[in-house]
């Protein structure tokens, strides 16, 4: 290896090149290939430029604002203490190959505490288009470094005037969006930062976000790490401020008050690394992409498959198949059913075809009280009279799914003031994290007087999770079908600081929920293989652990989930008296229906108009089940659809290359005429729920409103 400041000459290389281009100045180092180029002060390590070749994006142009890392290292009487690449030595310089090149900075220096024995390395990677940011924090000092910033971008700019920027990410099924340019915006209060400022996490843990131009180009980001060890989030930070306070538009001309924009961007590890430590960050992988979000999504994809275990589905689970939820108690006694009767509303599910209860609420406390208890309630019955409606339901062959919250606990109970205090998430000041619960039915709790707190719990200590999984043990014990975690991505917390629970501090709750359902799972399959786990909302390496997805979506969601897993279980929310747009969702989207009568209060014959629908798409699906259930999602790509009025459409391919495209009508007052073209499509036929016999189409169909037809291709 070759150590030393890169000062002039050429590297040519195959494939990627380490070079000095003539658009850099003759002390950068450059990386470049076809598709990506980024350059490198050899004096500073900062980064000057970034650009995406193939459709000549300068993401990071030439300027002053280069950055190259920064550091939070507190220290007693001073926790804002940076250290900043700008204030460092000049960096050493190592070629590794013929496409990477590596900095190392040593003996840091800090704003209000020195010089301080801490070596930052970096090594940067560009193959095949793809720039890897890789780092390590070799801690010698006696201080924590609580964060780094790396990658740097000092000068992040559109494609051109015009051409708008928004991070868009997966949460809760969805695709989300924020909007970065032309309108920016304060996302932080504007009390805690100096300049507008938007700290933007994928979702708690999500390992993939698109920063996506309007003109149909973005720069795809990855966490390259699937353990989810630690949080990582997108900082932005629009300097020097915006031009009025309800105005977050950034000028055309990038001048405020006659002074120069520039808008910053890094990756913001948060890894707390120990005094005496090293950490190595998780990689950061860069790729430039052309095309919408799907685009994106597809490098996602390839990746996912490199490290994605597909968990094990019961056989139930992989045909059409719907749901009820039911709450049996609330936290305020309302006592809605005893465990006897339970099998009335497996009765109702039997008589309509729905193949598996959610039994909300079922526990000692009811729905959000009592956490994280799985035991059962005497006031609605003996454990015999709920292990006996259960395997009565279950004998109709209709399923029992047990709701649970194991990462909270209800801070009114007896048990946590005995016990469970002990294991609670506690921030960096020793002091539990707690989050206030949500009201029932009462006014004193709609009003949020009465609320039972809950403790965010330390997932990542193992003896809580001890305690938690003897509380499993109970729902086995039941005879049960699988269970389903509320708010299974939604910790409450990020990070448990307790500093004697069993785990390096501090803890990451994410990854203590993956240590929570691999638990969970291998107690399991001891006694049922065929148990199904499901959660609310789980991030896509928590689908390993609980393959069922629910979720709630809306006019607006992008099935960005879906789209990753084709054939996953993603079950939605149907709450309305007639709701027909979200079953047709539900049929548009592949999702599973959830029937919840009274938001989960009522019984299935409560809706007669939502229930005959339903029963409907789920008859049409099954008949057409190689269309439209084993079939490939692929959203809204390889068809058009031009109508007359608002519609949503999705296309599904069979393995033979046969497609279908599901045409809703949102119009919910007048019917739309569709026109529906399939790139070298045989014979089509038109399909309805209403009407599922099929019928000859030239594409051209006349769909009623708040309905649905379904486009075949013979």
């Amino acid at each position: 290896m070759v150590f030393g400041r890169f000062r002039s000459g050429m590297l040519a290389v195959a494939g990627a090149m380490m070079l000095f281009s003539a658009h850099a100045s003759a002390a950068d180092i450059v990386l470049q290939d076809s598709s990506m180029r980024v350059a490198f002060d050899s004096h500073s390590g900062a980064l000057t430029e970034l650009e995406y070749k193939t459709t000549h994006w300068r993401v990071e142009p030439q300027s002053k604002y280069a950055e190259s890392f920064r550091m939070l290292v507190p220290v007693k009487g001073r926790r804002d203490n940076r250290i900043l690449g700008s204030m460092q030595h000049a960096p050493r310089v190592r070629k590794i190959g013929a496409d990477s090149v590596a900095f190392q900075w040593n003996n840091l220096i800090s704003q209000h505490a020195g010089t301080l024995p801490i070596t930052f390395t970096a090594v940067v990677t560009l193959k095949n288009g793809a720039l890897t940011f890789a780092a390590t924090v070799k801690n010698d000092s006696k201080l924590t470094v609580e964060t780094v910033g790396y990658p740097c971008l000092g000068n992040l700019r559109p494609p051109a005037p015009g051409i708008s920027m928004a991070m868009r990410s997966a949460w809760y099924g969805n695709l989300g969006y924020n909007e970065i340019y032309p309108n920016f915006g304060n996302g932080e209060g504007y009390w805690g930062v100096s300049y507008p400022t938007k700290m933007l996490a994928p979702s708690s843990s999500s390992l993939w976000a698109l920063l996506r131009c309007s003109n149909r180009q973005g720069l795809y980001l990855q966490m390259d790490d699937p353990r989810v060890t630690y949080l990582m989030q997108y900082t932005f930070v629009l300097k020097p401020g915006e031009r009025a306070w309800e105005s977050g538009m950034i000028p055309r001309n990038w001048k405020v008050a006659g002074k120069p924009m520039h808008l910053e961007m890094r990756a913001t590890h948060f890894i707390y690394a120990a005094p005496q430590s090293t950490v190595k960050l998780a990689p950061l992988v860069i790729q430039g992409y052309q095309g919408d979000w799907h685009a994106g999504a597809n490098i996602y994809k390839k990746w996912m498959k490199t490290w994605f275990v597909p968990p094990h589905l019961p056989p139930w689970m992989k045909q059409v198949n719907s749901w009820q939820q039911f709450q049996v108690n609330s936290p305020v006694e309302s006592l809605n059913m005893s465990y006897k009767n339970l099998v009335k509303i497996g009765q109702d599910c039997a008589r309509y075809g729905v193949g598996a209860i959610q039994l909300t609420g079922w526990q000692k406390g009811g729905q959000d009280g009592g956490n994280p208890s799985m035991a059962i309630d005497p006031e609605l019955g003996t454990w015999q009279d709920l292990h006996h409606a259960i395997a009565r339901i279950q004998a109709m062959g209709v399923k029992c799914v047990m709701f649970i919250k194991p990462q909270f606990a209800d801070m009114s109970t007896a048990w946590y003031k005995r016990q469970l205090y002990r294991y609670c998430a506690e921030d960096p000041f020793g002091v539990p994290y707690t989050t206030g619960g949500f009201g029932y039915f009462t006014p004193p709790e709609l009003a949020n007087i009465s609320h039972r707190p809950w403790a965010v719990m330390d997932t990542c200590d193992p003896a809580y999770r001890a305690i938690v999984e003897k509380q499993f043990n109970n729902v086995l014990a039941l005879g049960a079908a699988g269970i389903l975690q509320d708010q299974v991505c939604d910790p409450g917390a990020m990070y448990s600081f307790a500093p004697h629970h069993g785990h390096a501090v501090p803890g990451y709750l994410p990854h203590g929920q993956m240590l929570l359902g691999q638990a969970f799972n291998r107690a399991a399959f001891k006694k049922n293989p065929d148990f199904l786990f499901a959660g609310e909302g789980p991030e896509d390496w928590l689908l390993q652990y609980y393959p069922l997805m629910y979720i709630r979506v809306g006019p607006g969601s992008v099935p960005v989930t879906r789209y990753v897993f084709p054939h996953e279980p993603i079950m939605i929310a149907v709450t309305g008296l007639n709701d027909r747009e979200t079953i047709n969702q539900a049929l548009l989207d592949r999702y599973i229906i959830s029937y919840e009568p009274n938001y989960f209060k009522g019984r299935l014959e409560d809706f007669p108009l939502t229930m005959a629908y339903g029963e409907k798409v789920d008859a049409l699906r099954r008949k057409y089940k190689a269309y439209l259930w084993n079939a490939t999602f692929r959203d809204n790509l390889g068809a058009s659809v031009k109508a007359n009025g608002w519609q949503s459409y999705s296309v599904f391919q069979r393995r033979d290359g046969k497609r279908a495209v599901v045409v809703m009508n949102r119009e919910y007052h007048r019917a739309i005429v569709a026109h529906v073209k399939l790139p070298h499509s045989g014979h089509l036929l038109v399909v309805t729920p209403e009407n599922p016999n099929p019928e000859a189409t030239d594409g051209t169909v006349k769909i009623p409103p708040n309905s649905a037809a379904v486009i075949l291709e013979r």
